[in-house]
């Protein structure tokens, strides 16, 4: 194996200098990181630079030549380990290093995520706050968001981690969700800012957020679990791809056609606009022209939502509104990639009532996937084991038409006698 250069000395650059980094600089030269500045777009090697000699941490140094080093090597050097906090089972992810002997300076690079508020709502008072203590315990480096959702806090050795919690406890912020259990939540800014939200998502994220902080900060499940809320079909959270529970809003009714704002916008753009960036382009042709005018055709509504974003003033979401759940949505693992299965057509969500109703619906599912999921099994993965009719029947939902999601190729089948 190659020797490892840095922390200490000034790698490839042959000046003699004994100290870390070389001459006025901090940092030991990195030639294959360099080479990542290259081209027209922003590069993180920048800010890494920028960070490290501005705040002379040996720890951003350290990293810098073992990324330089694993890159040289084509290999990656971090392990695995346990770190947490006074009474959490979760929140921090742990990174050691395996060349620590060769590279002392990252021997840990330890990662705390920070849970954000719903909608991702702050002031910079907070966000300020944040950083101060963050500069101060840990290395400096913030991701917003990483693509769990929690502001990631990159970089602190094990022994802050506990004062740098307390810190951020101080000022309101909480750990996020990792390992086997509630994973943190996301959801777009919905009613507080999009004329196009169907359900007040950020107080159901809130109080989702209150039901299950205990698994959420002690995993005690098959494996992880996510929650996203998008208050729209937009599905800005990208919750049917990314969430095992994707809570969309949605409507039951027709969608709500202003005929002035209809006009209007046929006179500003022609009646050609109309049929080329709207009529045809409604995927399931729910839409036609009629008089010079549009006429949508409820039950082939499917919300895609394009008519609504290309029209936003003429048309919105139904007035009879609420949410559909899909669940089972997860990127690569055992099975590939899925999308969210819809389970829950319609459902409203606009008294406590209804959140409480939402909550012991997803205790139920969430119980039948700890009683039949296996060991580090998603719970779309596991209805796909055993079949949704099994799932339906043991979380006891009633199927229906809108569950499936192709017909079946046979198209016989036999009744019980």
């Amino acid at each position: 194996m190659e020797e490892a250069k840095g922390a200490g000395s000034c790698g490839s650059h042959q000046c003699g200098h004994s100290g870390g980094g070389c001459g006025d600089k901090f940092l030991n030269p990195t030639p294959m990181l360099d080479e990542l500045e290259n081209g027209p777009w922003p590069s993180f090697v920048g800010g890494f630079k920028e960070l490290a000699e501005r705040t002379k941490k040996p720890m951003l140094r350290g990293v810098m030549d073992q990324l330089e080093y694993s890159y040289n090597t084509k290999m990656g050097y971090w392990k695995g380990g346990l770190v947490t906090v006074d009474g959490y089972g979760a929140g921090v992810i742990t990174r050691y290093s395996m060349i620590k002997d060769k590279i002392p300076e990252a021997s840990e690079f330890h990662t705390m995520r920070i849970q954000p508020a719903p909608g991702l709502h702050y002031n910079t008072e907070m966000l300020r706050e944040l950083c101060d203590i963050w500069e101060e315990y840990g290395s400096g480096i913030i991701t917003l968001h990483g693509q769990t959702g929690d502001i990631m806090l990159q970089g602190i050795e094990q022994d802050k981690v506990q004062e740098c919690f307390d810190r951020l406890n101080e000022k309101g912020w909480d750990l996020g969700g990792a390992g086997a259990g509630m994973r943190t939540a996301v959801s777009c800014a919905g009613p507080a800012r999009c004329e196009q939200a169907c359900y007040d998502n950020l107080e159901l994220h809130l109080h989702a957020l209150r039901h299950f902080v205990s698994q959420l900060h002690r995993p005690e499940w098959n494996y992880k679990i996510k929650f996203k809320f998008s208050a729209c079909p937009n599905d800005c959270t990208n919750a049917i791809m990314r969430s095992d529970l994707a809570v969309i809003g949605t409507w039951k009714d027709a969608i709500q056609v202003e005929e002035p704002a209809v006009k209007e916008w046929i006179e500003k753009n022609g009646v050609d606009a109309l049929v080329n960036q709207v009529i045809n382009l409604c995927p399931t042709r729910a839409i036609s022209l009629e008089n010079g005018g549009m006429k949508i055709e409820s039950r082939d509504c499917v919300r895609c939502m394009h008519c609504l974003n290309v029209m936003p003033k003429a048309l919105s979401p139904g007035k009879e509104r609420g949410i559909s759940l899909l669940m089972g949505g997860k990127n690569t693992l055992k099975v590939g990639v899925n999308m969210g299965s819809l389970i829950i057509p319609f459902m409203k969500m606009e008294t406590e009532e209804d959140r409480e109703a939402f909550m012991e619906l997803v205790e139920e599912i969430i119980d039948w996937w700890d009683d039949n999921g296996l060991d580090h099994e998603r719970i779309g993965e596991s209805i796909e084991r055993v079949g949704l009719k099994q799932f339906l029947e043991g979380v006891g939902i009633d199927v229906d038409i809108n569950q499936v999601a192709r017909p079946r190729d046979n198209p016989y089948f036999k009744a019980k006698y």
